[in-house]
């Protein structure tokens, strides 16, 4: 997994890498299949802004959050990302019934 995080307009420190790091393990928990993480975190007049695109096999998932605070943005992101994922991983494991309905053979008089 490559995680790139980077900060328009705002210089991205240890401390703000790490609470991005930490926040992630969240999403990871349930769906470890993921390929790239690039995360953008930018600063516009009192307004703090996160964006994430998070590169899954077979889709690419993006979200984006807006908060007064930094930090309040990072965990309004990750959780509407960890809503997408999860979403995203029960589609890809639910059973298709109607394709197993229509291999069953019909019954034979």
């Amino acid at each position: 997994m490559n995680l790139s995080i980077s900060g328009h307009h705002l210089i991205v420190t240890p401390a703000i890498r790490e609470y991005v790091l930490n926040k992630l393990t969240r999403v990871l928990r349930h769906f470890d299949h993921v390929i790239d993480i690039q995360v953008l975190l930018s600063v516009e007049k009192l307004r703090h802004s996160a964006e994430i695109t998070m590169h899954l096999r077979g889709k690419d998932v993006h979200c984006e959050a807006q908060e007064e605070n930094l930090y309040a943005a990072i965990d309004a992101l990750v959780d509407k990302v960890d809503r997408q994922v999860i979403k995203y991983k029960d589609k890809v494991q639910r059973p298709r019934v109607e394709e197993a309905i229509k291999r069953i053979p019909p019954p034979t008089p």
